[in-house]
């Protein structure tokens, strides 16, 4: 598939949308934690660019809250998921290695929208080779899941 002409110059065929109550101080969060650029916007939805993709936001209204989950690709997901922490959001995964070679970590905002946050760890760095799939099989809990179930009272 080609580029599509009818796709705005800049932008990608997806582009998430949250929809929040309390948009402003949203994209307060991003620009802190994710040094996104753009600005708030009343009149139309913000477009707030992290890295090189867009993510508009909008407050609710129109539309109810929307959250989002996100992966999003950093410098350095150690300090990104501290600058997170520190601007209000509640861990659900410290960093940690992957067998696959991303160094990640997950949080949820005020406006429940989950980020896992990674960075691709450098060419050649080994992570413990089948260290996640025994940990599955035995049944190990996985936190974030279940503060997630449990906040949505899904249990």
């Amino acid at each position: 598939m080609g580029t599509n002409p009818r796709v705005p110059k800049g932008w990608h065929t997806v582009t998430p949308r949250i929809v929040a109550k309390g948009a402003r101080r949203l994209v307060k969060f991003l620009v802190t934690v994710f040094d996104a650029k753009g600005e708030y916007r009343d009149d139309r939805p913000s477009e707030i660019r992290i890295g090189d993709s867009i993510v508009m936001i909008t407050d609710v209204g129109v539309r109810r809250a929307t959250p989002a989950f996100l992966y999003v690709y950093v410098s350095d997901a150690d300090a990104t998921y501290r600058r997170a922490i520190k601007a209000g959001a509640r861990s659900l995964e410290k960093p940690t290695d992957t067998p696959y070679g991303d160094r990640r970590c997950m949080v949820e905002d005020r406006w429940r929208n989950i980020w896992r946050i990674a960075t691709r760890m450098a060419r050649g760095k080994k992570v413990g080779k089948g260290r996640l799939e025994p940990a599955l099989k035995r049944g190990t809990k996985v936190p974030f899941l279940e503060a997630l179930l449990e906040d949505r009272g899904n249990r």
